[in-house]
């Protein structure tokens, strides 16, 4: 029975040799993940051979421009990228923060009123988010053209807060489900009305939902190239757009290419970073049940 029973193993704990193939898996995954990174990065540090560079760009263009070629050096103009870089950030931040706020009043109200046709109301406020942004780009252009939202952070700024809404609403509504109705009920009876309620009990106890329903809204805002390259040109033109048309006088500016590429990553690399604690936990929230 001593035998028998020393040979036995649980189903549920792997073994060691499952944790090892389970590691190397893991590590070999993230080495091919991060691989297009590290590769962006080092081109971002890397210049063109300044030979082969200034025999490209032809014949001096005065006195300064042949001085400065002598010394292996180029005349370069103002860098166009960094009002792009503004430009995300203000349009990605502030469409988060608009989703979020709409989305978690919207999910409160589902979350704890009676509403007729509420499942067919969320169903349909999901179903805007399924639409490929091609098949309305081109309506809301005419639109933002009639009522001067073309090319300007604010229509950007209502366009993505208007798609990530959707999104905020479903991920907030399962995290205040999980809240128990007890606590503003207690709340309430000492006193609290039911605005109080909200802002000092539910969101306090929702903070890791809406954090991870922050991030993921705002890698949208942040990677979104489809509306941009369509609906912006110059002023509101975001860095997706953007980066892939950096070309030097020799030609395409590869390092530039990924000197911006690697810029970009830096804010939501932070972000994440940032609130990644309470993106596992709202990621994992409400999965244990007692």
């Amino acid at each position: 029975m001593s035998a028998i029973t020393s040979q036995a193993h649980s189903v549920v704990v792997p073994t060691i040799a499952t944790k090892r193939v389970a590691g190397a898996l893991v590590i070999l995954y993230a080495l091919v993940s991060m691989l297009p990174l590290f590769w962006i990065i080092a081109t971002g540090w890397k210049t063109p051979p300044a030979q082969e560079y200034i025999e490209s760009l032809g014949d001096p263009r005065g006195t300064c421009d042949a001085v400065t070629r002598q010394r292996e050096m180029v005349i370069a103009g103002p860098s166009n990228y960094l009002p792009r870089f503004i430009n995300s950030l203000t349009i990605a931040f502030g469409s988060t923060f608009l989703a979020v706020s709409l989305g978690v009043l919207t999910a409160y109200a589902f979350s704890r009123f009676k509403i007729p046709l509420a499942d067919d109301l969320l169903f349909f406020i999901l179903s805007t988010r399924m639409m490929p942004p091609i098949a309305v780009a081109i309506p809301i252009y005419l639109m933002y053209r009639e009522v001067g939202l073309s090319d300007t952070a604010l229509g950007m700024i209502l366009l993505y807060t208007a798609v990530n809404v959707s999104l905020a609403v479903w991920l907030l509504k399962g995290f205040i489900d999980e809240i128990p109705r007890e606590y503003e009920e207690a709340a309430m009876i000492d006193g609290y009305t039911r605005l109080q309620s909200f802002f000092k009990v539910v969101l306090p106890q929702a903070a890791t939902g809406i954090a991870a329903t922050g991030i993921f809204c705002l890698i949208f805002a942040w990677n979104e190239y489809a509306f941009a390259v369509l609906l912006t040109s110059g002023e509101a033109q975001t860095s997706p757009p953007f980066i892939p048309t950096i070309i030097g006088e020799g030609g395409m500016d590869w390092p530039a290419v990924g000197a911006g590429t690697t810029l970009f990553l830096i804010p939501i690399l932070v972000f994440t970073v940032l609130l990644r604690k309470h993106l596992l936990r709202g990621i994992t929230f409400g999965a244990v049940r007692k």
